[in-house]
C-alpha cells in the first residue's frame, strides 16, 4: 500500500472511531443532512456575520436562491423538533460546507468537514455544569480515539492530558492582559495541553470579545453560575508539531428566547427576528439544546501528527502553497 493510501486508511480509522465514541458518550444517532438550504430562511450559519455563502438560483423553484451551508448550527435544532428527539438524546451528522471567504493557512481550507451534533436538553440544563459535563464527555471520546490510534500506529503515542482545563475568556484576559487573543490561546493551551475557553462572543472587560460569534445559535450573553457571561466556548489543544493552540470544536448551549433577543440587539440585527427560524424560536416552538461542530480534518491533523490540513483532506490550494509544501517534503492530498 502506498503512502497516500496508508494515510487514507488512518484518516478513516480516526473518523470511524471518534464518531462511534461520540455517539456513545453523548447518546447521539447519526442522521443525514443537507449540503444546501434555501436563502432567506435564517437556517444558514452566519459564523462571524460577514462571511459570504456560495449561492445560486434553483430553476425548478422559480429561481429562488439556495446557499451552500457554512455549518448546520441552526438546521440541527429544527431537525431535533422534526424528529421529536427525546430529552437527553441527540443527532450527529457529517457536515460538508464551503466557506469561500476563509483565508488559506496550514489549518484553514475553503472546504469544511466536521461532525455537527445537537442534543435536546431540559430548560433546567441551561447551566455551566451541563456545558462542562458535555465538554468532558467529548474529551473522553477524543482520548479513547487517541488510544485506538496508538494501538494501530505505535509511533504516535498519546499526548492529551488526563483532563481538560476550563477557563473563562475573561479569566484568560486577566491572566495574560498584554497578549492578543491568539497569544492567550497559545499560552493556556501550552500550559495545560487541552483547554475549554468559555464565553466566546460577549464583550470582555477591555471592550472586545475574545472572538466573534453569530447572534442566533450559541448563548454567549447569559450570566453563568460563576458570574461570567456565556454558556459556550471552544475546545483547544496544544499541537506540538505546529507549536501552537489548535481549535478542534466550537460549541455551546443554544440561545433561548431571552438570549436571542439580547444578542440580536447586541449585533444590531434585530430584523432577523422575522425569519422563519428566529420566529419559531421566539414563539417557543424549538427545543432547548446544546450542540456544536467538531472538525474532522482538524482532528485527523492532530491525532495523525500532520502539519497541514491538506494532508488529511482534498481541497483547492494555490499553486504556490502546493509548491511550498512540496519543498518541505509535505504532500497534499
Amino acid at each position: 500500500m502506498n503512502e497516500i493510501l496508508q494515510r487514507e486508511a488512518a484518516i478513516t480509522l480516526v473518523k470511524d472511531t471518534f464518531s462511534r465514541f461520540l455517539c456513545d458518550y453523548l447518546h447521539l444517532t447519526k442522521v443525514s443532512s443537507p449540503l444546501i438550504v434555501l436563502d432567506g430562511t435564517g437556517l444558514n450559519d452566519d459564523l462571524n456575520g460577514i462571511e459570504r455563502p456560495v449561492s445560486f438560483p434553483v430553476k425548478s423553484l422559480n429561481e429562488q436562491r439556495a446557499v451552500v451551508v457554512h455549518s448546520l448550527a441552526k438546521w440541527k435544532r429544527v431537525r431535533l423538533k422534526e424528529l421529536n428527539v427525546d430529552t437527553g438524546r441527540g443527532i450527529l451528522t457529517d457536515m460538508r460546507a464551503l466557506r469561500p471567504d476563509e483565508d488559506y493557512s496550514p489549518i484553514h481550507s475553503i472546504y469544511v468537514d466536521q461532525w455537527d451534533w445537537e442534543k435536546h436538553i431540559d430548560v433546567t440544563d441551561r447551566t455551566l455544569l451541563c456545558l462542562k459535563e458535555t465538554v468532558s464527555a467529548i474529551f473522553n471520546a477524543l482520548k479513547e480515539t487517541e488510544q485506538i490510534v496508538y494501538q494501530y500506529y505505535p509511533d504516535m503515542p498519546p499526548q492529551l492530558p488526563e483532563k481538560i482545563h476550563f477557563i473563562h475568556s475573561e479569566e484568560l484576559l486577566q491572566r495574560f492582559p498584554a497578549l492578543s487573543p491568539k497569544e492567550r490561546e497559545n499560552a493556556i493551551a501550552k500550559a495545560f495541553g487541552a483547554v475549554f475557553i468559555i464565553g466566546i462572543g460577549n464583550k470582555l472587560s477591555h471592550g472586545n470579545p475574545h472572538d466573534g460569534r453569530a447572534a442566533d445559535y450559541d448563548d454567549w450573553s447569559t450570566e453563568n453560575e460563576e458570574g461570567y457571561k456565556g454558556l459556550n466556548g471552544d475546545i483547544i489543544v496544544w499541537h506540538p508539531l505546529l507549536q501552537s493552540a489548535f481549535e478542534i470544536s466550537s460549541m455551546g448551549i443554544r440561545v433561548d428566547k431571552n438570549a436571542l433577543v439580547r444578542q440580536l440587539k447586541e449585533k444590531k440585527c434585530e430584523q432577523k427576528s422575522t425569519l422563519p427560524f428566529h420566529s419559531s424560536l421566539l414563539s417557543g416552538k424549538l427545543p432547548e439544546s446544546i450542540g456544536g461542530g467538531i472538525g474532522q480534518s482538524r482532528l485527523c491533523m492532530f491525532l495523525l501528527r500532520k502539519s497541514h490540513i491538506g494532508e488529511v483532506q482534498v481541497s483547492v490550494w494555490p499553486s504556490e502553497e502546493k509548491k511550498k509544501m512540496r519543498e518541505k517534503g509535505v504532500v497534499l492530498l
